[in-house]
């Protein structure tokens, strides 16, 4: 697919999707929606990994409110079933593990953009921001689902209600992100998450996640019983023989992701 507004690039098992509108601080259009969508569909195919990030100073700004010639206009509803959602379930259900390398602000649907990946690594100088009631909105694009989930229901009020920024480093001591690192090691520290998880047993990290997500609606009953049934299929993969014999012969797993 020839994309537009992203940079994607596939090397050594890592997808890279790179929002690529810098001159308005990579808003998201109905075009960008689409090739989110796409791209991440895509690369899930073929990598262990995928990374999300942004061009320039910015992650994403959220919703490129000139997309449209009037805004009142837009049917916010319909956006969000047709274009959002789709964008948002293609990360979200990525059967390889996803990863926001949030370098710079993400305000709006951007931050809960950057939110949908299974691990965000910010830069000290980045941000997130609810912005929505700043234009008389209330968060969307699945924040209101992860972030209650992840640090409570008072902050996560407070975030909305008050739309200031949260720096990653205070995202990180909320437990709203993974980590947050300089910026002189953004990059570096990205990347190197990145090839981890590249190398590593893809079929245990599609099953933890299914595992992961399924205990916030699950009791414990259920929830044994699915670690039961997701471990045996862990069990019958060449990895799971790969691991125990690298382990007995002392050496690293050179795990194939199957």
């Amino acid at each position: 697919m020839d994309y537009k507004t992203l940079d994607v690039t596939f090397e050594d098992n890592i997808g890279c999707v790179t929002l690529n509108r810098p001159e308005v601080m990579n808003a998201l259009n109905t075009q960008m929606r689409a090739e989110i969508t796409a791209a991440v569909s895509e690369l899930s195919q073929k990598a262990r990994v995928v990374v999300i990030t942004g061009t320039g100073s910015a992650f994403c700004s959220g919703q490129d409110l000139g997309d449209r010639s009037n805004a009142a206009n837009i049917d916010m509803e319909r956006t969000l079933r047709d274009e959002y959602e789709p964008m948002l379930r293609a990360i979200i259900n990525c059967p390889v593990p996803t990863i926001t390398a949030l370098n710079g602000a993400a305000a709006g649907a951007g931050a809960n953009l950057a939110l949908a990946a299974d691990v965000v690594i910010g830069a000290y100088s980045a941000y997130l921001m609810q912005a929505f009631t700043r234009i008389g909105l209330m968060p969307d694009a699945g924040g209101t689902f992860v972030i209650p989930r992840a640090v409570g229901m008072a902050k996560s009020m407070g975030a909305s209600l008050f739309a200031e920024k949260i720096s990653a480093k205070q995202a990180d001591n909320w437990g709203l992100i993974w980590e947050a690192v300089p910026d002189e090691d953004f990059e570096a520290t990205w990347k190197a998450r990145a090839a981890h998880l590249a190398q590593g047993p893809t079929v245990a990290y599609q099953n933890i996640k299914k595992a992961l997500r399924a205990s916030l609606g699950n009791s414990l009953d259920e929830q044994l019983s699915l670690e039961a049934k997701l471990q045996k299929s862990c069990g019958a993969t060449r990895d799971f023989g790969e691991g125990v014999s690298a382990f007995i012969q002392k050496r690293p797993a050179k795990f194939q992701g199957r």
